[in-house]
């Protein structure tokens, strides 16, 4: 009997080790971001008193969490963004000095590059990208073995042929690259919704082979497409993916990292029909509505599996609003601001500018009983600060040499208002560089350096170089005060050739 209740004893000792490892392992918290694509500052309704678009689960989220009213995104463009927020470090560091990758590009990220996924595998971590990827993939040659798109420039619109390169390359083969090469375990997405081949990706294939090429009156560039592909269910179906991950993962015993990147309210605007009139600006603010339904989702579905008290929940936007309203899809779009409604406010500018509307944007963090409800940061921050705020509260080690534009900006998160950034770069489509220091913003450029280059710029002489503004004293920058602080635009110019120069800006 005692050698019985010996083994008992020691049985339930082992079943007590095995539980307190299980438990051990969830302690980690789920990470899930939330990446809206051209989604303005001023769009949700917490952000803007005067927005005409219903976001309740936007406002709730920031209800529930911290607020950034000084939240930047590292370009005013989406691919260099998003290679931003997965390595910590600019993009104009890397190949792609300016602009966006374009149809049939290879990968911007190394194959050897530390990333987000990647650093969350010392933690035993499950990862997903579900949406939108737009950092490159390498497509199969259909002339034999190898890639067709190896030797191709990055970024070059202008190259000839580029429409026609699709003729050279195998659908039916897995592609290299992609979100699996840059660390992650599963991915599924359009890759691109106004770009070539209109399909689902799953993990490294095409979940359906392109059998058309896309009618001329449907929005995007031309290009192969899958016959029943259809636009406006591109958002309800990798939401639907999304809030499946969640409920699979709860499941297990390993924490997740979801990187659930929207598709809207990028162009093409296309809402479902359960969406169109819920705002008072016709189809985009509709689009915004719905990416606030996507929040929703998320938010639901983690409450459901009982996973929303141990998850950070970050929720932003990869550059500023385009401001367009997509009520003429096959030409020129018109101005959302019609509507009486600034994707941008209070801030000038839009996407692709180096004024404060091309990269300020929302940024909410929720954690419950980590992160205090309903708290508003005015901290300068940058998007490039997620992955190492994620490394210290997990307690991983950064790597030599890595995450070179990203600061810990995780004391912030739980309420410790002390300054992080000595300062912020930012970056336009065009390649404009602007360096933020305090109140003081000085842009390398005499214009946006985007999209509104045809906008009269008021107090900026023919002469003058750059501009120089003081956010404090003019959030509008309207006064440029170039000429007039030559120490500053000195000191400001310093700064940032340090940054370039040292290849990294966060030491």
């Amino acid at each position: 009997m005692k050698i019985q209740k010996l083994v008992s004893l020691l049985i339930i000792a082992i079943m007590g080790l095995s539980f307190s490892s299980c438990n051990e392992e969830k302690k980690d918290p789920n990470i899930v971001i939330i990446l809206a694509d051209d989604l303005g500052y001023g769009d949700p309704q917490v952000y803007n008193s005067e927005s005409k678009i219903p976001t309740p689960n936007i406002d709730n989220l920031a209800a529930a969490g911290i607020r950034f009213t000084d939240a930047h995104t590292p370009s005013s463009v989406c691919t260099p963004t998003r290679y931003g927020i997965l390595t910590g470090q600019y993009a104009w560091r890397s190949e792609l000095k300016q602009s966006v990758l374009w149809m049939w590009d290879r990968p911007l990220i190394p194959a050897d590059r530390l990333t987000f996924p990647k650093i969350l595998k010392a933690k035993n971590y499950e990862t997903a990208c579900i949406g939108k990827w737009h950092l490159g993939w390498r497509w199969p040659s259909n002339q034999g073995e190898g890639y067709m798109n190896d030797t191709i420039a990055i970024g070059d619109w202008s190259l000839k042929g580029r429409n026609q390169l699709w003729e050279k390359i195998d659908f039916s083969k897995p592609l290299g690259g992609g979100p699996l090469e840059a660390g992650f375990d599963y991915y599924f997405g359009d890759d691109v919704p106004n770009f070539a081949p209109y399909t689902f990706f799953e993990n490294n294939k095409l979940v359906k082979i392109p059998n058309m090429i896309k009618p001329g009156d449907m929005y995007g560039a031309p290009g192969p497409m899958a016959e029943d592909w259809d636009l406006t269910q591109v958002m309800p179906t990798i939401t639907k993916r999304a809030v499946k991950y969640i409920g699979d993962q709860s499941k297990t015993e390993k924490p997740f990292f979801l990187y659930f990147t929207l598709t809207a309210p990028h162009t093409p605007i296309a809402p479902t029909e359960d969406f169109k009139g819920k705002s008072e600006i016709g189809p985009y603010g509709d689009f915004v509505n719905e990416v606030d339904w996507a929040v929703g989702q998320i938010v639901a579905a983690l409450k459901e599996s009982g996973q929303l008290e141990n998850t950070l929940l970050i929720f932003t936007s990869d550059n500023g609003s385009p401001q367009r309203d997509g009520t003429n899809m096959g030409g020129e779009i018109a101005s959302v601001k019609k509507y009486g409604h600034n994707p941008s406010r209070p801030w000038k500018g839009m996407k692709a500018d180096i004024w404060e509307g091309g990269h300020r944007v929302p940024f909410i963090a929720s954690w419950p009983g980590k992160i205090k409800g309903n708290t508003v940061s005015n901290q300068v921050v940058c998007l490039t600060d997620i992955i190492s705020s994620v490394a210290s509260v997990l307690d991983i080690s950064k790597g030599a040499g890595t995450m070179e534009d990203s600061y810990d900006i995780s004391p912030v998160l739980f309420g410790n208002e002390k300054p992080v950034r000595e300062a912020i770069v930012h970056h336009s489509i065009n390649g404009t560089f602007a360096i933020r220091k305090g109140d003081w913003k000085l842009i390398i450029g005499k214009d946006s350096g985007g999209f509104s280059r045809g906008l009269k710029i008021e107090g900026i002489p023919v002469e003058t170089d750059g501009q120089l503004y003081n956010l404090a004293n003019d959030p509008s920058e309207s006064k440029n005060l170039y000429a007039e602080n030559p120490e500053k635009v000195n000191e400001l110019t310093d700064l940032l050739e340090q940054y370039k120069t040292t290849g990294y800006s966060n030491q």
